[in-house]
């Protein structure tokens, strides 16, 4: 099962804005305290979405993630 972030999806993505309006990533990451790896895939994931829509994003991912168990639990039977 993944590790679940300690940062919200509210965090990020103002740690992604700060970035994005001419902040350095360096700066920023030490801050913040996650590795340059992780803000860059920060941006990868989050980039240009607002905090609504990386809430709805990841309810869709958990759902989606239930449909594949419980399709996976009835190939078994």
């Amino acid at each position: 099962m993944a590790r679940t972030s300690k940062f919200s999806e509210a965090q990020i993505i103002g740690t992604i804005r700060e970035v994005e309006g001419g902040a350095k990533v360096t700066e920023v990451a030490r801050r913040v305290g996650v590795s340059l790896q992780t803000l860059s895939r920060w941006r990868a994931r989050y980039g240009g979405m607002t905090v609504s829509e990386a809430k709805d994003k990841k309810r869709l991912e958990d759902e989606n993630a239930r449909l594949k168990r419980l399709v996976a639990q009835f190939a078994m039977e």
